[in-house]
């Protein structure tokens, strides 16, 4: 079967889903009100508070939440379980999951002053509810930045080799990157101070990150021997280097890099969709990967197949279906620049769908692939670089630039989570210490990027005893930690609409989300445990089942505390 049946056909049902499940969570769900002022325009104070037009926004959001998730995790799916799992996840998950989740939780800090999907909780939980949770949100934070710097990093120290003998090395596109960050920083400027418009900012300089990419090759960076002597010590050096350029981007204010970064970045990962979907079209890609893989012995669907695909599969994919670190976006720094309020149905509910689509093309990457070839070996980020080439290849561009764009587009999603995640978590020091000058600002963002530099120096090693990458370690913890923040989340949502809508059962279109995401997190997490713990097979990493342990409590105590709420609420009605 040709592979543009299934991207055409998962598109086709984003769109209808968009214009009919959409429109119902925007008109009879969270009832989007125009004529309420949203809380960016009400305090506007030119630095957390700034309203953002539609398209700068969206762009902005959707480069912050789609990250290395969307990438990542349906390849790795794929090739642990075969296309037809990840993809039917990814379809479904996005639609009825997914894009309540970030519409529910954009809408929800709307109607609360803008304050994170935590206080949200905290006004319809308890306290209690509200320090479990950020808690919980901290520790997710830490890991996501763990996974996301390692793997960017990988991109700066890797090769890839074409098949006509050509290399393309990780110093291109270093240099690329950092040539893709100084750009925005000049655009903000000439919006702010010469009053550029932001279609002509786009016009000038969408057009120089393809330069960026060119020129990086020529001017490849390569770290010092005397500081780097190897590549795994080269890719912890670039880790280090990434988490200072959080430091910096996560405390200057928004329109100096995060809305021109995010606007820029919006576009041209619409361009990497573009050029996915020129390549579906055009190039005739047959579907050669199986469609189902780790069957049991008998060839059948047996506990080989459904096991350990429940629950792995829904914490692998990760973003591309739902995600918990979506609210923290939604909440923390999206819902302060929302303009009007029937932007949250494109902005919430729309960027999931987008992220979706973003999966699919990434699963297509794996799809087109022979179950022998040598790229399945490859980290995910060269497998979808990989796949980016080769569709570009059929409009005439060389495949060095192919992969080298496929490339920039990966760490261009990771650089805007990056520093949201950073400046996520100094939100968060902020609001639980009550430190809101500069002193909570630097102490909040020095620990929220400094505590993953730890997991980052230490040597991991699989079961065999042979060393694997930070992020490859990190990614289940990434996951079900990520999925349960989003059972969260769902929990929060659902309680508000409890306590604020007037239709009966209404709250039961983000209830039972919640519950399934809260089942499948807990049952990797304790699964984890299980393997890594009791078992004995701790040597992946000492802290990672103690920090399973902690999640699971952590989610329980809050799911009691919201039990305990709701059952208060109903003695007081009656």
């Amino acid at each position: 079967m040709n592979v543009i049946f299934i991207v055409a056909g998962s598109g086709i049902l984003f769109l209808l889903a968009y214009y009919t499940y959409g429109k119902f969570l925007a008109k009879k769900v969270f009832e989007l009100d125009d004529a309420k002022k949203t809380p960016a325009v009400e305090i506007n104070d030119g630095i957390d508070f700034v309203p953002a037009k539609k398209g700068m926004l969206l762009g902005q959001h959707f480069s912050a939440i789609a990250a290395a998730g969307p990438i990542n995790g349906p390849i790795l799916a794929g090739v642990m379980f075969g296309w037809v799992p990840a993809l039917f996840w990814i379809v479904i998950g996005s639609i009825f999951i997914g894009g309540v989740h970030d519409m529910g939780s954009l809408i929800a800090s709307v109607r609360h002053k803008a304050r994170s999907i935590t206080d949200v909780i905290r006004t319809n939980v308890s306290s209690r509810a509200w320090i479990l949770f950020m808690i919980f949100i901290w520790i997710t934070l830490v890991y996501i930045i763990v996974a996301f710097t390692d793997i960017t990093a990988s991109s700066f120290v890797g090769m890839v080799s074409l098949e006509s003998g050509e290399k393309v090395g990780g110093g291109a596109i270093a240099s690329s990157s950092i040539l893709y960050l100084i750009l925005p920083v000049i655009m903000g400027l000439l919006m702010r101070f010469t009053k550029l418009p932001e279609k002509w900012a786009i016009v000038i300089f969408l057009p120089l990150v393809g330069v960026a990419i060119w020129v990086g090759r020529y001017i490849p960076i390569t770290l010092p021997a005397f500081i780097a002597p190897d590549a795994a010590t080269a890719q912890k050096v670039w880790s280090v280097l990434i988490l200072i350029y959080c430091l910096i981007a996560s405390v200057v204010p928004v329109w100096a890099l995060l809305q021109p970064r995010g606007a820029l970045g919006g576009y041209f990962l619409y361009a990497a969709l573009i050029t996915a979907a020129i390549g579906v079209v055009f190039g005739g890609y047959k579907i050669a990967y199986p469609a189902f893989t780790n069957l049991s012995p008998d060839g059948g669907f047996g506990a080989g197949f459904w096991f350990p695909m429940f629950p792995l599969l829904f914490i692998t994919v990760a973003c591309g279906a739902c995600s918990g670190f979506h609210s923290l976006v939604s909440s923390g720094t999206s819902s302060k620049q929302l303009d009007n309020e029937r932007n949250a149905k494109p902005i919430g509910y729309g960027a999931m769908l987008l992220e979706g689509m973003v999966a699919v093309v990434s699963l297509a990457c794996v799809m087109i692939l022979a179950k022998d070839s040598e790229l399945i070996k490859k980290a995910p980020n060269f497998i979808y670089a990989s796949g980016i080439g080769r569709f570009l290849e059929l409009i005439g561009i060389p495949a060095a630039f192919g992969i080298s764009f496929g490339l920039m587009a990966f760490t261009t999603f990771v650089y805007d989570t990056l520093d949201v995640c950073t400046r996520l978590g100094r939100y968060i020091f902020e609001e639980l210490t009550g430190l809101r000058n500069w002193v909570g600002r630097a102490l909040g963002t020095v620990l929220t990027a400094g505590v993953p530099i730890i997991f980052i120096f230490s040597t991991m090693v699989d079961a065999k005893g042979n060393p694997i990458p930070a992020w490859r370690t990190f990614w289940n913890t990434f996951g079900a930690s990520n999925q349960l923040l989003a059972a969260l989340a769902l929990i929060g949502i659902t309680v508000w609409l409890i306590n604020t809508s007037k239709r009966k059962f209404i709250w039961l279109v983000s209830f039972l989300p919640a519950v399934f995401m809260f089942a499948m997190a807990n049952w990797a997490l304790v699964a984890s445990i299980l393997d890594k713990w009791i078992a004995k097979k701790a040597s992946i990493h000492a802290v990672v089942p103690y920090v399973h342990l902690v999640l699971i409590v952590l989610s329980v105590l809050v799911v009691i505390e919201t039990v305990i709420a709701l059952m208060k609420r109903k003695v007081t009605a009656a």
